[in-house]
């Protein structure tokens, strides 16, 4: 059973993020402020849930939230600042858009960084332990999903709708055969043979 949040006596959201590991597309973060009553069987970590759950899931957040915010941040920014800064620039990004503001922040990982002089605490594996850092992760993770599906019809032979962008054999391949696309993340390792330089 998760726990609803850190503090019991503190307006406090969750944060998470989707697509870290991802070879194309941007890296989504949301943050979720939950009522206090709020309970469901299914509510944990994404990754552990079928596309459909999360999908009512979501439904369901966006109904019953006190306040949510989703936020992506694309490549080049990505390509720029590092796939971690970019991370936390997208949970900042999301936790920007919560009214009322938090009282205290839940970081799902155990990386962060201040965002006006709220407080934060780092929870690794914080998705499966607080039902407010599980919910937003599944905000992410949907709302990026669709972001792909919707440049997938773009660049059909990549496999994005299947894949999402994430390093499978089959997206690798398609690099391979097609080359790049604007959508792909230069400073990362988009093939192995990169890591061998001609003498």
């Amino acid at each position: 059973m998760l726990s609803l949040k850190i503090n019991s006596d503190l307006l406090e959201c969750g944060t998470d993020e989707a697509g870290r590991g991802c070879l194309a597309g941007p890296v989504t973060a949301a943050a979720v402020i939950l009522p206090e009553d709020f309970t469901h069987p299914w509510l944990t970590d994404s990754k552990q849930l079928s596309d459909k759950k999360r999908r009512e899931l979501r439904t369901l957040i966006e109904k019953e939230a006190i306040a949510f915010g989703v936020a992506h941040v694309m490549m080049e920014e990505i390509d720029k600042i590092n796939i971690l800064n970019a991370s936390i620039l997208g949970m900042h990004r999301s936790i920007a858009q919560l009214f009322p503001t938090p009282e205290f922040i839940a970081v799902d990982g155990n990386r962060f960084k201040p965002l006006e002089k709220i407080p934060h605490q780092c929870v690794v594996k914080g998705d499966s332990k607080f039902l407010h850092i599980a919910a937003a992760s599944i905000l992410a993770k949907t709302c990026r999903d669709d972001y792909m599906e919707q440049i997938a019809e773009k660049y059909p032979q990549y496999g994005w709708s299947q894949n999402k962008g994430y390093p499978t054999k089959a997206h690798r391949e398609a690099i391979r055969a097609h080359g790049t696309t604007p959508f792909h993340r230069r400073s990362f390792k988009l093939l192995p043979e990169q890591i061998k330089l001609p003498l």
